[in-house]
């Protein structure tokens, strides 16, 4: 059998698994924003809003009540800084390597399931316009088969089957859509989070190499 054969065959089962596909997709995708929007929700300003309280803690010498402060913390610059200043006898450069080594986890860990997202964006439409190719041929094939073709019958047979065929086409592109602009806002969260952490992160660590020049020059 040729491989036209083959992919004849394919085109025979038509596009309504491609529109439970995308139908699937879409669901999941929607699912994904619902979390990711509670999840980023909950660590807004958590990070700005222990700044202030965590430099009044360290710039007075207080280590215990510096800890306290993070111990519990969700955000990303919190749960970092609490390593650092477990750290904190080993000397800054500790807590400097320390920081280093934390903040590609908690981006991967902000970046959870975007990648999906943008996966469904930039596929959806290709996946809706297979459905589309995959019901216009099985549009004509039926034609064949009925023959009809040159008869009054044949046109309306066509414009019938491609109308019918180009709604996998239009799934596709209100499933992509809506994940592109939830990709694209998602990003824009987690570079306002990560930017919050880094100003707690570099605030924790430039008190410490303050205190550190401060007894080398005594």
């Amino acid at each position: 059998m040729k491989l036209s054969d083959k992919f004849l065959e394919l085109a025979a089962v038509g596009s309504e698994w491609i529109l439970w596909l995308l139908v699937g997709l879409s669901l999941i995708s929607v699912a994904v924003m619902i979390e990711r929007v509670i999840f980023y929700q909950s660590l807004r300003g958590r990070d700005a809003a222990m700044l202030r309280g965590l430099h009044s803690a360290l710039a007075d010498n207080d280590l215990a009540r510096a800890q306290a402060l993070v111990k519990d913390s969700s955000a990303p610059g919190g749960r970092i800084a609490i390593q650092m200043l477990d750290t904190s006898a080993r000397g800054s450069s500790s807590m400097a390597a320390i920081m280093a080594a934390l903040r590609p986890g908690e981006k991967l860990r902000l970046e959870r399931s975007l990648n999906f997202l943008g996966t469904v964006g930039a596929n959806a439409p290709f996946i809706g316009l297979l459905g589309t190719v995959l019901g216009i041929i099985e549009t004509f094939r039926a034609i064949e088969r009925s023959g009809v073709a040159g008869s009054a019958e044949y046109s309306t047979a066509v414009m019938s089957g491609i109308y019918e065929a180009l709604v996998a086409t239009a799934v596709g592109l209100l499933v992509a859509i809506p994940a592109v602009i939830a990709y694209n806002f998602f990003q824009r969260r987690v570079k306002a989070l990560l930017g919050e952490a880094d100003a707690l992160t570099n605030m924790v660590l430039a008190l410490f190499n303050h205190k550190s020049d401060g007894r080398g020059h005594a």
